[in-house]
């Protein structure tokens, strides 16, 4: 039985009265076409739609809210299209990630002033998945996810490419010197062949993989290429699916609970995720009024192996092939008892029930418990004196022999010293340096830039190395790969330790023992502190002066502080007169 009677419906408040102001609600509806019989008595269903024509990873969402509407239609809802912010993580700069809470907010907002009862939510590229989960949290309506898909495999040669992965192999070879510019033309124009997201398990990949995790999607929805027929099949059962979740009153508070927060952490790491996983899991966790963080995430990855053969931190396979083997439920169920199998999901079963026949048809792109392609998580989150609240590093996806290394820093206070040093064939360095970028952080960015795969120094690359150690308060791609430390909190910018480094200083790194540190006495360290000077602000008005001053560190998920759940009371619904 429904949950909600007609009613009960929040758009109703909008149509129903007999009173001046909806009287001009459903007029204007009417202007647009509509009648009586589109609105009345049926759910309001927002179609969150993030294309644009300069989103590439979402290309093809125009066409699938298309089908969206038609599985709202065929459950008796009314569909309403409603745009935001595309989140192109390619064009838009500084980073995507300044403009992360702008999106969430807007989803929040654009969901609280509409008449609207539920939403479909549609996304994929990085940023966007976050951002829309976390506003529709902070809104509270019922909502399902729909993940835009990764796009298909690359090929140039007759060779496999990864998204972003061989784009970082293939440019160290060609400032190596070891390629010709046609055949880096030739990388550029297979790596991506068609709409969709990144196909290796970067941060999109990761990240609707995790929606998944929630149990914010239908069964296998994060796996499907964004090109197959199943895609569109899919977006109508969402809009299906979004219709009954209204009637049932299945808000995301019965969905987002401390064990589906296990249960989304335990996915990312078996999947060999993106580093920036770890901001989104926090900020999202904390929009739903769970207390989760770096401890947390360490922990559950010191336990969960990496079970997904998937670049960059598996070897030979990409998404398509994941999607092939059974994708993620079949994961999913080779996890065994590392996942909380009773929690409820958005299409009103357990997750038990959803995976209970899946099927894994490929047991070296999903590797069983007892093979894995990694013998702990995809992350490891490090501390000490140079990060007291903590670092992130992918030992998965690093050469084996720096997961212990001491070596002398070389430090650049911005990207673009950092590209003199690299690009000077000549510099002096051996492969035990640590290269160090500062000032990339949240705020120092600003934004917290992907800067932090640094590309490997040319010194290095003519006598054939192609990993060294690098470290900063900036993120990296989640298609990257390398010995690269990042998330260093507090940042440079604000007067983290990470500001006091100098060149020659000796850096020591224990990823086993989860430990990152320099070779300076508290003494030093406080002497530097003192002679410190605050840098400029990046912003002097507009967002970015807003953004400066209530972002928080990396640590805590980069939210805003006054989009927290515990900062003030809930906000009401609008006023309609």
């Amino acid at each position: 039985m429904p949950g909600k009677s007609p009613d009960d419906l929040r758009s109703a408040r909008w149509f129903a009265p007999d009173d001046l102001r909806s009287m001009g609600h459903r007029s204007r509806a009417m202007q647009m076409g509509l009648s009586e019989d589109d609105w009345q008595g049926k759910p309001v269903i927002a179609i969150i739609n993030t294309w644009s024509d300069l989103s590439p990873c979402h290309h093809h969402l125009r066409d699938r809210a298309e089908w969206v509407k038609r599985g709202i239609l065929q459950a008796g809802g009314m569909p309403a299209e409603l745009p935001v912010h595309d989140f192109a993580e390619q064009f838009l700069k500084p980073t995507s990630m300044l403009y992360r809470n702008m999106g969430a907010m807007e989803v929040e907002e654009t969901l609280r002033s509409h008449p609207v009862d539920g939403a479909v939510l549609m996304g994929g590229c990085d940023k966007s998945t976050p951002a829309l989960v976390m506003g529709a949290i902070s809104m509270g309506l019922p909502f399902i996810f729909l993940p835009a898909g990764a796009m298909l495999r690359g090929n140039y040669a007759g060779e496999k490419l990864g998204s972003g992965t061989d784009i970082w192999k293939y440019w160290d070879e060609r400032r190596a010197g070891t390629i010709d510019k046609a055949q880096w033309d030739g990388v550029q124009g297979g790596i991506a062949r068609s709409y969709g997201t990144c196909m290796t398990m970067g941060t999109a990949s990761t990240m609707m993989s995790i929606a998944e995790g929630f149990g914010l999607t239908l069964p296998g929805a994060s796996s499907i290429p964004a090109p197959d027929a199943g895609h569109k099949r899919m977006a109508a059962a969402c809009g299906r699916r979004a219709v009954e979740m209204v009637w049932e009153d299945l808000t995301p508070d019965k969905i987002i609970t401390p064990a589906a927060t296990r249960n989304a952490t335990a996915v990312a790491m078996a999947t060999g995720c993106s580093t920036n996983a770890i901001i989104h899991l926090v900020a999202m966790a904390r929009r739903a009024g769970i207390d989760w963080g770096l401890d947390d995430l360490d922990a559950i990855g010191r336990d969960v192996p990496v079970i997904a053969n998937i670049r960059p931190s598996g070897k030979d396979y990409l998404m398509e092939d994941f999607f092939y083997a059974g994708g993620l439920p079949a994961l999913m169920k080779e996890m065994g008892d590392a996942l909380d199998l009773s929690v409820m999901t958005v299409n009103g079963k357990t997750l038990g029930e959803n995976i209970e026949s899946a099927v894994n048809y490929n047991d070296d792109v999903i590797r069983p418990l007892s093979k894995p392609v990694y013998h702990e998580g995809s992350l490891a989150v490090l501390r000490g004196n140079l990060a007291p609240d903590g670092a992130v590093i992918k030992p998965a996806a690093c050469d084996p022999r720096f997961h212990t290394h001491t070596g002398p820093a070389i430090v650049a206070d911005s990207y673009d010293e950092m590209k003199k040093i690299i690009n000077d064939e000549n510099y002096p360095m051996t492969p035990d340096h640590v290269l160090v970028l500062r000032n990339a952080g949240p705020q120092g960015g600003p934004g917290m830039p992907e800067w932090g795969m640094i590309p490997m120094p040319k010194a290095l690359l003519k006598d054939g190395h192609r990993d060294m150690m690098r470290l900063s308060d900036a993120r990296m791609s989640g298609t990257s790969y390398g010995a690269c430390v990042l998330h260093v909190a507090p940042e440079a910018f604000v007067g983290g330790p990470l500001a006091l480094i100098e060149t020659g200083d000796i850096i020591e790194m224990d990823i086993p023992n989860r430990h990152l540190s320099v070779r300076l006495s508290d003494d030093e360290l406080s002497a530097r502190r003192a002679k410190w000077t605050p840098p400029e602000p990046r912003y002097e008005r507009g967002f970015g002066w807003m953004f400066a001053r209530h972002v928080e560190q990396a640590d805590k998920g980069c939210d805003f502080d006054f989009l927290r759940t515990d900062f003030g009371g809930p906000v009401p619904e609008p006023e309609i007169n």
